[in-house]
């Protein structure tokens, strides 16, 4: 998704993927059945990303 966007708004997706914190935060967070999301956005856009275990129980 962040090859759409134009550079400075593309970055926090970029760096999402070498930010050790932010996955065990996401990995957290599915451990305990929670949804992970991660929100990005450019201008007019806002584009929301989520994870959930499939079946969604706990």
């Amino acid at each position: 998704m962040t090859d759409q966007l134009d550079r400075p708004y593309a970055q926090p997706g970029h760096h999402w993927l070498t930010d050790e914190a932010e996955h065990e935060r996401a990995r957290t967070a599915l451990a305990h059945g929670e949804t992970y999301v991660l929100t990005l956005h450019d201008d007019i856009t806002r584009y929301v990303l989520s994870a959930r275990l499939a079946g969604g129980t706990r």
